[in-house]
């Protein structure tokens, strides 16, 4: 718009009021009757209540004629049982600043305070809201605050510090024509993509499950890293048949939201891959099983029908985990920063924090405060949010089949 444009009167029409069929095509059709231009449109229906903005410019002519529109504008909503305001005004809206980002915040419920706390934190920043929505109303609700006027990276980082704080899901994303370009999703699979520990599946069935947990608690408390306690443990299971793997597999449990995730991303065009700590036993089976791209995992050693109690092959550990990531990306030829990476454990780290986006899903609380958003619901689905898709799309999409 130039400075003539910009200098320009213009009239801001809005009505409100019981939404109907129509009402749209009634204010247009009054408007038209004046052969004036339209500028920019908004509407919003909440609860079966319309909210209808028009920004036009007044009909050339006489000043009688903009009074003659505002009169018939009055009374035609006043027939159709709405309420109209117009305000005079110049120019059109300006433009947004730059570093324009997509904020979406979870809540199980959704609180005042915390919407308070987050809009109080963009504010505080320089940032400025031009739009929220509503993604999802269940199984969580979701919205998301357009910004604009402060630096994508600057927004995450107070608004991570914020949720770390406060326990708010939030997650902050650059606005462009990429957002919704295809990705590559990669999840770690124990307690993310399902909802079992593996290797205490197979414990059960070797009656060694105390002492698996020892050894889990040991590194967990630094005594021992990753491939040390993978060993130990995976020593344990010497002997068990191989006639338990098909058991484990029957006995995994897919994590809530699961198959409608990767459902809704291959629709999209996205890839997914699984990058495990557990076995390859396991995670080819639920490659085959959901359709994914990738997946790569430790392999349980069998011999003459019998686990070894080792396993072969290189380790999947925490780096290993971020540079399998950067191999399937490499594989699927989609960059780094459009790489989505869920994981729950300090193993996942490296690999959160290599990925454009990394999620930190039902995570420790080290793992939450170190990954770029996190969420706290039980619903892996929710990851879809977070990425701009609404509850409505997945559901018309599965409604297509």
């Amino acid at each position: 718009m130039n400075w003539a444009d910009q200098h320009a009167p213009t009239l801001l029409v809005k009505i409100f009021g019981k939404d109907r069929p129509g009402l749209t095509a009634g204010l247009f059709r009054t408007l038209a009757a004046f052969q004036v231009d339209v500028i920019d449109i908004e509407q919003v229906v909440t609860r079966g209540r319309i909210t209808l903005c028009v920004l036009i410019r007044p009909p050339d002519g006489e000043a009688a004629s903009e009074g003659e529109l505002r009169a018939t504008v009055h009374a035609w909503a006043e027939g159709a049982g709405l309420q109209a305001e117009i305000i005079s005004g110049t120019g059109d809206n300006p433009s947004r600043g730059t570093g324009r980002s997509h904020v979406t915040v979870l809540g199980n419920p959704l609180t005042a305070d915390t919407t308070a706390v987050v809009a109080s934190r963009i504010a505080a920043t320089g940032g400025n809201i031009d739009r929220i929505y509503r993604l999802a109303k269940y199984p969580v609700t979701a919205v998301e605050f357009d910004v604009s006027g402060v630096p994508t990276e600057e927004l995450r980082t107070a608004l991570a510090k914020e949720a770390a704080a406060s326990g708010v899901d939030i997650a902050v994303v650059s606005s462009g024509l990429q957002r919704r370009a295809p990705r590559l999703v990669v999840m770690d699979v124990d307690s993310t993509l399902i909802q079992d520990e593996v290797i205490e599946l197979f414990a059960a069935h070797a009656g060694c499950e105390e002492r698996v947990a020892e050894v889990t608690a040991a590194a967990m408390r630094g005594e021992l890293d990753f491939e040390q306690s993978l060993h130990q443990r995976v020593a344990l299971l010497a002997g068990l048949d191989e006639s338990v793997i098909d058991k484990v597999r029957s006995e995994v449990r897919l994590t809530p939201g699961a198959r409608t995730l990767i459902r809704t991303l291959k629709r999209l065009g996205c890839q997914v891959g699984v990058v495990s700590g557990g076995f390859t036993q396991v995670t080819d089976a639920l490659r085959e099983r959901l359709g994914l791209d990738f997946a790569a995992a430790n392999t349980l050693e069998v011999v003459d029908g019998k686990l070894t109690g080792r396993v072969t092959g290189e380790v999947v550990d925490r780096p290993g985990k971020a540079t399998l990531l950067r191999r399937f990306a490499a594989e699927a030829g989609v960059p780094l920063s459009r790489t989505v990476a869920i994981g729950d454990g300090a193993n996942d780290l490296d690999m959160l924090n290599a990925a454009g986006l990394g999620v930190a899903f039902n995570a420790k609380p080290l793992v939450r405060e170190a990954a770029h958003t996190a969420v706290s619901v039980p619903f892996l689905d929710t990851v879809l949010y977070l990425l701009g898709i609404t509850r409505e799309e997945v559901e018309a999409a599965d409604a297509q089949g």
